[in-house]
């Protein structure tokens, strides 16, 4: 059995209210990602303290953005790094339609 096929995917967790999905063009240094999002916007995003030890983001890793309050156009948290079991079931559903260029 591969790799691929051992990985069960139970659930996956989808945005909410004002998540986006997002793809990670680049690392930008001092613990900042440059992420293209769903919503058509680049963003410096950043992993927050609590989940900094829990989340390994690399360039290509599928996440899930929280935009801020303030500056949420520019800027955001990053939630969630989606496993490429996961990245596969939101691409086959259309979750993943306005980023498919960069996958």
């Amino acid at each position: 059995m591969s790799e691929d096929e051992e990985q069960k995917i139970t659930r996956v967790r989808r945005p909410k209210d004002d998540e986006v999905l997002g793809i990670v063009l680049r690392k930008e240094g001092g613990g900042k990602y440059r992420v293209y999002c769903t919503d058509g916007r680049k963003r410096i995003c950043r992993i927050p303290g609590s989940k900094k030890r829990g989340i390994w983001v690399k360039r290509d890793s599928v996440v899930l953005v929280n935009p801020w309050d303030i500056q949420g156009d520019e800027k955001g948290d990053i939630v969630k790094s989606y496993s490429q079991a996961e990245t596969e079931w939101l691409e086959s559903r259309d979750h993943l339609d306005e980023i498919s260029e960069f996958l």
